[in-house]
This record gives C-alpha cells, structure tokens and sequence, in this order.
C-alpha cells in the first residue's frame, strides 16, 4: 500500500472550527463539535490530480469511475494516465442514518460484467473516501469478478472511515472536513434558467 507522502493534510490543524459552520445545523456556528466544510476551486483539484499521479505506478487496464463523484476526477486521471477501457459503477445505500442502514447491503445500480474485469488491473476512483462504504462495496465486486482492484480518492477522511486502518492506496489529501467540489456547490435543477416563456430551455 502507497504511504502518499505527498499528500496534501487539509483541516486536520484548523485553529477554529467554528470559522466553517455547517449551514445545515441550528445553531452550528456556536457547535465546536459542527462538521466543518470546505468549498474547493477547480485549481484546488487540479492540485490534487498533481498530487495522485505521482504516486501510480505502472499501467492500468480499466478505470471504473463511482458516478456521480467519480466522474470529473476519473476523467481528469484517465487523461493523464491514458486509461482508455473506462467503466462505471452506481451503488445505492439506505438513506437513512440508523447503525441498521449502515451495515445495509449494497445495492448496484450499474456494474460492469465480470469479463470486463477478471484478471485485471482495475483502478477504482471516487471523489472522497467518508465512510468508505461505497468504494470498498466496489472494490469486493471487482475482487469478486477475479480484478485487482487499486483504490483512488481526491480526499480521505480518516475520522468518518468505518473501515478502521484501511485506506485507499492512493489519495490527493487527507482531511476532516465535508468537501464541496467546484461541481457541486450552488448548481442543480433548482438553477435552470428559465426562457421568458416561462419554459426551460
């Protein structure tokens, strides 16, 4: 497994917690204990992507991209890697925040067939590793289907990892925060603009 040296530690020394209140709590600014938040630039990720490439080592067979998170950073990676087989994977979990849905099986959407796969070198590849739940679901299908998988993430979060000492074998930062990528923050379908017929374009 890759120590990634190089990787980029955000949050983990932030003097002040409360200077990133989560807007979505009553009262978070008061919270020492609120969960901080950290709103990224397309820079911010090219850095990152500058981070990770470093650290790979020899070729890849396969990118399977975790939509939706996975999508820009996998593209960004199989340009630099010239990954060209890129295959998705779309994992479901219960959106409820019981221990109960936590430990709820995976349910895949999407998957690429196992003859895509078998004896394979695979490069997995998320946005963040929080709980770990979606990639590491990933990574035993791909191990199921006979792949050897490598796990890739923007951003590692130790401190919400239900997977005790394992991590990805590569990743651009290690952090403590909720990380709000450049294609996220203040878009979705509430932001369409609307034609002066009153109709989406």
């Amino acid at each position: 497994m890759h120590c990634c040296p190089d990787a980029i530690i955000i949050g983990l020394d932030a003097p002040n917690d409360s200077d990133f209140p989560n807007p979505n709590a009553a009262g978070a600014a008061d919270d020492p204990m609120a969960e901080r938040h950290e709103l990224l630039t397309w820079n911010d990720v090219d850095n990152l992507v500058d981070v990770l490439v470093p650290q790979f080592r020899g070729q890849f067979d396969a990118m399977v991209i975790i939509t939706r998170g996975g999508v820009v950073p996998g593209g960004l990676i199989s340009e630099v890697l010239d990954i060209k087989t890129l295959l998705t994977a779309t994992v479901d979990f219960p959106e409820q925040a019981s221990k109960a849905a936590l430990l709820a099986w995976p349910n895949f959407l999407q998957f690429p067939g196992d003859a895509l796969l078998k004896d394979k070198r695979i490069l997995v590849v998320d946005d963040v590793w929080g709980s770990g739940r979606t990639i590491t679901a990933v990574k035993n299908r791909v191990l199921s289907a006979g792949g050897l998988p490598e796990l890739c993430v923007l951003h590692y979060n130790p401190h919400r990892s239900l997977f005790g000492t394992a991590r990805p074998e590569y990743y651009g930062a290690i952090t403590d925060a909720r990380i709000i990528y450049p294609w996220e923050g203040g878009r979705g379908l509430d932001h369409i603009l609307v034609d002066p017929r009153g109709q989406e374009p």
